[in-house]
């Protein structure tokens, strides 16, 4: 079903870490199943490169029983994934906070690839999820050609979150460095990026396709740019997605409870546990000697970040990248 094939060029050696390495091209060999939604029949080969860990779950994801009342929240990594699964999980379970407290989001909210898209953090993240109790609530970063052939069929709830290109960058080369272990300059990470060598890529397919599918009953594409803009009214609409009302005091509490600082602050939410492991396990021993970095889950949070980072000449390199990307649609990244 999947070709792999072992990509090495000297783009992906510079970006190479512990926490990702050994970076394959997966080439769905024959395309989208038949029972893809029409949108997406374009003729077109898909692939995605992933790590050398992604190959052995990625069968057993294709073929994963999926269920009706399953809800999924999908990105291209570091474009409000944590806020929209804590804004997710809260809607769908009565606006249960004492609950939410008491587990983590990765027990809420468990990442279905995690075990192949980190190198060496152990454990078996596809098996997690098939343990879950229904209804489950499903984390990935998975473009639509690698998610399970059941998506299609079963049709669960899936909420799309996509981030403007160079907010989007610029916050996963801050993961690269404090999750991943990358050491290297920003620059290095951005030609990785902008050219579709970098895990998950390419970036724009990533995007597109789900754009494609906003008009399916079950699928539900929104913006970081929309929720920095209107938490409230972005709260409504997947409230109403989901089937789901509350009153405006409910909708209040949970606007004050996504704040920044408040998910900062969050110890079920901010991730603190996974920034610990990765300094013990993927920083360099140089870096775990000398680092006094004071590296956030949930960073600044803000629209435009990468300006105070990005040099004009990236800047440019990618609003030409996003205008080349949405050539012939109607697609913006910040509507």
């Amino acid at each position: 079903m999947f070709q792999f094939e072992k990509i090495s060029n000297e783009l992906l050696r510079r970006i190479e870490c512990p926490g990702t390495e050994k970076h394959y091209k997966v080439t769905l060999c024959n395309g989208l199943p038949k029972f893809t939604p029409e949108v997406l029949k374009d003729n077109s080969s898909r692939f995605s490169v992933m790590i050398e860990t992604f190959l052995p779950i990625a069968e057993r994801i294709k073929k994963m029983e999926v269920f009706k009342d399953d809800v999924w929240v999908i990105t291209f990594p570091k474009c409000g994934t944590t806020w929209t699964q804590e804004m997710v999980w809260l809607l769908n379970n009565e606006m249960n906070f004492e609950r939410a407290r008491k587990l983590s989001l990765e027990e809420r909210f468990p990442f279905v690839e995690l075990t192949g898209a980190l190198s060496l953090i152990g454990g078996d993240s596809v098996s997690d999820i098939v343990r879950l109790p229904k209804p489950r609530h499903i984390k990935s970063h998975l473009p639509v050609m690698l998610l399970p052939d059941q998506i299609w069929t079963v049709k669960p709830k899936i909420i799309y979150v996509s981030r403007n290109t160079k907010d989007a960058a610029t916050s996963f080369y801050h993961h690269y460095c404090n999750i991943v272990g990358y050491d290297g300059p920003k620059e290095h990470f951005y030609e990785a990026f902008l050219s579709d060598n970098l895990i998950y890529a390419p970036f724009s397919e990533h995007v597109l396709d789900y754009w494609k599918l906003r008009n399916e009953d079950n699928v539900l594409f929104i913006t970081y740019e929309q929720m920095k803009r209107n938490l409230r009214q972005v709260i409504l609409t997947v409230s109403s997605f989901l089937e789901k009302s509350y009153n405006d005091q409910e909708i209040d509490a949970l606007v004050g409870h996504l704040s920044v600082d408040s998910m900062r602050a969050n110890k079920s939410c901010n991730m603190d546990a996974l920034v610990e492991w990765a300094r013990n396990t993927n920083y360099s021993d140089a870096r775990k000697k000398n680092d006094s970095n004071e590296f956030r889950f949930i960073r600044s949070g803000k629209v435009g970040s990468y300006r105070d980072e990005m040099n004009q000449e990236y800047v440019t390199r990618f609003d030409d990248y996003e205008r080349k990307m949405t050539i012939g649609y109607s697609f913006d990244f910040n509507f």
